[in-house]
C-alpha cells in the first residue's frame, strides 16, 4: 500500500511540475538577436545592449519574469521563434515581412528608417523619376565620398553598402562594395552638409527630416530619398524599414505586453519625441 501511495504522490509532483514548467514556472522569457546591429543591439564586453534589449527589460518588468538575450545567425531567428521550443521573441531590428507574417507574431512597427541624400545643385548625380517620384539609386553614388554623421542609421546603411561583403558580419555584398566609394563621418549632420561645400564629399546620406531642415537654410543644396534598385521585374524601393519584435504565433500575452510597453514608449512628450526616439540617440553615443 505504501508502495501505491508513494507512486500516487510521485505522479502527482510529476504532474504539478509539467503544469509549473507551462505556465507559471516558466519564468524567462528568452529573446533572440543578432547583436552586431547598433544601436538596436550590440555587444560591450560581453553584455549584450541596445534598444531592443532595453524594450525587452521592460517587458520583463511588466510580466514580472527574467529576460534573457541569446546571440544567433540572423537568418536563424525568425525559425526559431516559429518553433517555439529554443526561445520565445527575437528582437534584433527585424523587418516586417509578409513571408514571415506566415512564420511569427509581430509586435506593432515601432521604428521607421528613412534616408536621403543631400547634394549640391551644382552636382552632376543622376536621379531617376518613376510615377512624379525623383530619387537616387545606390549605384549612382558609385566612386564618390559619402559624408554621413557618425553612428547614425545613415552611417550603418551607407557603411555596410561599402563595407559588407558576404564574408564578414554583415553576410551580404554590399551594393557599392569594391567601386572605390568612401564614407566620412562628421560630428553631426550640418558638419557633413558644410563638407560638400568645401569639397570633402560629394553627397551626405542622413535621415529625411534633418536632411529637408537642412536644405532649407542653404540654396545651393538639394535632397531626394535614397532608393535600392529592383531586382528583375521588382520596383526600385526606398531605402526604409519598419522594425518590430516578433513572438511565436499563439503567444497571445507576451505579445500583448510587447505592445503595451511599445505604445507607452512611442507616446510624444513635449517636445514631440519619443522615448524610443531617446533610446536610440543614446545607443548611437557609442565610443
Amino acid at each position: 500500500m505504501k508502495k501505491i501511495i508513494t507512486l500516487l504522490l510521485a505522479c502527482a509532483m510529476l504532474i504539478g511540475c509539467t503544469f509549473a514548467m507551462s505556465s507559471c514556472g516558466k519564468n524567462e522569457i528568452v529573446v533572440q538577436t543578432n547583436a552586431f546591429f547598433a544601436p538596436f543591439e550590440y555587444y560591450e564586453g560581453t553584455e549584450i545592449k541596445g534598444v531592443d534589449v532595453e524594450i525587452m527589460n521592460l517587458v520583463g518588468e511588466k510580466l514580472n519574469r527574467k529576460v534573457k538575450f541569446e546571440n544567433v545567425e540572423f537568418s536563424a531567428i525568425i525559425d526559431n521563434v516559429a518553433e517555439g521550443k529554443v526561445c520565445d521573441a527575437g528582437a534584433a531590428g527585424i523587418t516586417i515581412t509578409d513571408a514571415r507574417k506566415e512564420k511569427v507574431d509581430f509586435s506593432t512597427p515601432y521604428y521607421t528608417s528613412v534616408q536621403y541624400v543631400i547634394f549640391s545643385t551644382n552636382s552632376n548625380v543622376a536621379t531617376k523619376t518613376v510615377n512624379g517620384v525623383q530619387y537616387i539609386v545606390w549605384e549612382a553614388l558609385e566612386g564618390m565620398t559619402i559624408g554621413t554623421q557618425a553612428d547614425t542609421t545613415g552611417w550603418i546603411y551607407t557603411d555596410g553598402e561599402i563595407n559588407a561583403t558576404a564574408d564578414n558580419d554583415y553576410g551580404y555584398d554590399g551594393v557599392l562594395y569594391g567601386t572605390n566609394t568612401e564614407i566620412m563621418a562628421f560630428d553631426n549632420a550640418q558638419l557633413a552638409a558644410d563638407g560638400i561645400g568645401s569639397n570633402l564629399v560629394d553627397v551626405v546620406i542622413i535621415d529625411e527630416l534633418p536632411a529637408q531642415y537642412i536644405v532649407s537654410k542653404n540654396a545651393n543644396l538639394k535632397c531626394l530619398p535614397l532608393y535600392y534598385s529592383g531586382e528583375t521585374d521588382a520596383e526600385d524601393a526606398p531605402v526604409e524599414e519598419q522594425y518590430a519584435i516578433c513572438v511565436t504565433k499563439g503567444n497571445d500575452e507576451l505579445l500583448a505586453a510587447i505592445n503595451e510597453v511599445l505604445a507607452d514608449l512611442m507616446k510624444e512628450d513635449e517636445n514631440g519625441q519619443t522615448q524610443i526616439e531617446k533610446m536610440v540617440m543614446e545607443h548611437m553615443n557609442l565610443d
